[in-house]
């Protein structure tokens, strides 16, 4: 076992061969290596748990989300007879009817099969005001690089000899109808070593895209050159350019078509959404200012044009507290702001209107105050909107809805239900709990317990986490574990860890870098919980996690492996030797680490899953899948991780589709067969079938 990568030797890697993800030797040992794993657990329950599931995501009657561009309201739909999928729109009559009728805007399955390639839709923008044209984005098996192309509105088709551009990762906007604003890896030296954009271009009608005008560029080993919003001022444009250093720092200029003017004097780390009269700050550290100091994660206002001129007046409108933080804000006008916020991961929602020369609030009443109530604009471009606004409010045995609300016309009148999505399991006896673990250094991680009133000391559970990037794991309605762990008597239990948004930024802080180690001790003091409480025992537990929640549960196999039965292990980081090399990893030096520095390897090796794991070990069986087109977490570290659990005699099975990008399937029935695959292995090895 020598040669095998450990801390000792961690350069040496025999596995390097597997990172080829097209390579002949590769895709054959992968192949092989996903058969068995099919053969292995294709059962008759597997094929029941994988058909319900597509039942589920193809169900006619899950809800149509929407945006309104212009007059209508625009969806994109999938199901059982459009897999790859359907865009369409329909009036806000027909919306708000029980029934209603749509139009087809693309066939994207007819238009793969035209095509004759494997398109999946990554989004499109309509021109602003008219909406008479789209670009539209289409990515070649789910990658993150997509194709663009400009599409008539009017005669549904798209426009010959019209903007258009190859695959590649392209942040594009709309200047005017005749000019776009393009930030795109297409060209030599125009990538960063993230693999994102380094340069933004202007590009007129009618010329060549090799010969549009670079105006703002960002050095080569920083994030990405970003393309902000426009904002109006006067009826004239005006460009936002962002110079991204890394994931959570960026640089902010306001500018023209000729480039940046003026540099926004704010936080590198401040998050910043502005109008043509307001601006708005998130300091993400204590900031001194004009006299004051705001704490993180407060929200700051002040005039635009004061701002510019070099005022720093700012009226706070937002104080962060133990266990209440922002979940998001938006411009629902130039001078209304919408707070979306977490007090102890329960919605709290309200406005602050402009009131002469200050800001005054308006609570929003009439939404949920616990699960999920998610708020967010009806409209696709602030300034046509009439401040409609949309929330989908459920919790983890209520089905989403999808409500309606206009505080500004309406302020008193209670949100209107558009429409409900059916309940997909028994949710007969089951109850939701909260509880708390202590972590090994003494924090308190809450967890969300569902299932069964009385816990059996035999449970079989499903553990979930993610802890990573400041992204909460919010208690929701999951049709899937629904109907595959919990209506046959199992119990779910997601994991509040740090390195997560649920409590602000000090929580994501804590489980960054070296506190990484600290977000996976909590999620292990979750599952020991869960046996000191009684509800089950640790052969029981089986958890699941994926990108960041995969490097997680990696780290749940070599560090504490006796408090786990089975483990499923998707679209992972492993390596962490290697990872910002491959693919778009150098971008997540902000929240691991850089491993070329010996100060950070130092941490980052006790947390590389590939190069801790050991022979003498006893480890629980893991499932470990990717997908072959994932072009942001690279497949080898799935792959290697598996090769080397193999040569040292542990359980350990690898699946690999074909496509699907960083997900769990590029279509309804490849994320079915994933995720139920994932759900019979993990019955299987914890014994409960």
């Amino acid at each position: 076992m020598s040669d095998l990568p450990n801390l000792d030797q961690p350069d040496t890697d025999p596995h390097l061969w597997l990172e080829e993800i097209e390579g002949d030797k590769a895709v054959a040992w992968v192949d092989a290596q996903s058969a068995q794993t099919r053969a292995a657990f294709s059962s008759p329950a597997f094929e029941a748990d994988r058909d319900a599931l597509l039942a589920i995501m193809d169900s006619p009657d899950k809800l149509p989300y929407v945006t309104r561009r212009g007059g209508f309201y625009y969806n994109f739909w999938v199901d059982a007879d459009n897999p790859k999928g359907l865009w369409r729109r329909t009036d806000e009559d027909s919306f708000r009817a029980e029934t209603t009728t749509w139009s087809t805007i693309i066939d994207v399955d007819a238009l793969a099969a035209t095509d004759g390639e494997d398109w999946i839709w990554a989004g499109a923008q309509t021109l602003p005001g008219t909406h008479d044209r789209a670009l539209v984005m289409l990515s070649v098996g789910g990658g993150d690089a997509t194709v663009i192309r400009e599409f008539d509105m009017t005669t549904l088709t798209f426009v010959e000899d019209g903007f258009a551009l190859p695959e590649a990762k392209t942040d594009i906007d709309w200047y005017d109808r005749d000019t776009l604003l393009v930030a795109t890896t297409l060209g030599d030296g125009m990538a960063t070593t993230s693999g994102y954009s380094r340069t933004a271009r202007i590009w007129r009608r009618g010329t060549d895209f090799a010969d549009a005008p670079v105006v703002f560029e960002v050095p080569e080993d920083h994030l990405a050159c970003g393309i902000g919003k426009i904002i109006r001022k006067n009826d004239v444009p005006l460009v936002i350019y962002a110079d991204v250093i890394g994931f959570y720092e960026s640089d902010e200029h306001i500018g023209t078509l000729d480039g940046p003017q003026i540099r926004l004097d704010l936080p590198l780390g401040a998050t910043k959404q502005q109008t043509e009269t307001a601006l708005a700050v998130k300091p993400r550290e204590d900031w001194t200012i004009g006299g004051e100091t705001y704490p993180s994660d407060s929200v700051l206002l002040i005039d635009h044009a004061r701002f510019l001129a070099g005022e720093r007046d700012f009226q706070c409108v937002f104080t962060p507290g133990e266990r209440l933080a922002i979940s998001h804000f938006f411009w629902m006008a130039d001078d209304a702001l919408m707070i979306c916020a977490l007090d102890d991961m329960r919605p709290v929602h309200t406005i602050w209107r402009r009131r002469g020369a200050g800001w005054v609030a308006e609570d929003v009443t009439g939404l949920p105050e616990i699960g999920i109530a998610h708020v967010w604009p009806l409209d696709s471009v602030r300034r046509e909107s009439d401040g409609s606004l949309l929330a989908n409010v459920e919790d983890p045995l209520t089905p989403a809805s999808l409500l309606y609300l206009n505080p500004t016309k309406n302020p008193d009148a209670a949100p209107a239900i558009l429409k409900r999505a059916p309940a997909h399991f028994d949710a007969t006896d089951l109850t939701i709990t909260r509880h708390e673990a202590l972590s090994t250094d003494g924090e308190r991680i809450p967890y969300v317990q569902v299932g069964p009133k009385s816990a059996s000391g035999n449970a079989p559970v499903h553990l979930t986490g993610y802890g990573g990037f400041g992204v909460p794991m919010l208690p929701g309605y999951s049709p899937g574990i629904g109907k595959t762990w919990l209506e046959k008597g199992g119990v779910s239990v997601t994991a509040n860890i740090r390195g997560g948004g649920e409590f602000g930024t000090r929580w994501h802080e804590a489980g960054r870098l070296e506190g990484k180690r600290l977000s996976h001790d909590d999620f292990a003091a979750v599952a020991a919980d869960l046996v000191t409480r009684g509800v089950t025992v640790p052969e029981r537990i089986a958890a699941e996690g994926g990108s960041n929640g995969g490097h997680l549960i990696a780290n749940m196999l070599t560090r504490y492996p006796e408090r786990f039965g089975a483990l499923f292990c998707t679209i992972p980081l492993i390596d962490m030797r290697r990872y910002t090399k491959l693919l778009a990893g150098a971008s997540w030096m902000a929240e691991y680490g850089d491993p070329e520095k010996p100060e950070d390897w130092a941490f980052l090796s006790t947390m590389s899953a590939y190069h801790t794991a050991r022979a003498d070990a006893d480890y629980p069986p893991i499932l470990i899948a990717t997908a072959r087109k994932d072009d942001r977490v690279h497949p080898g570290h799935a792959r290697k991780m598996v090769a080397k659990l193999k040569a040292m005699g542990h359980e350990a099975w690898l699946y690999e589709p074909p496509a699907g990008g960083h997900g769990y399937g590029k279509d309804n029935a490849e994320r079915a067969t994933f995720t139920a695959l994932g759900y019979a292995f993990l019955r299987d090895k914890i014994g409960w079938t």
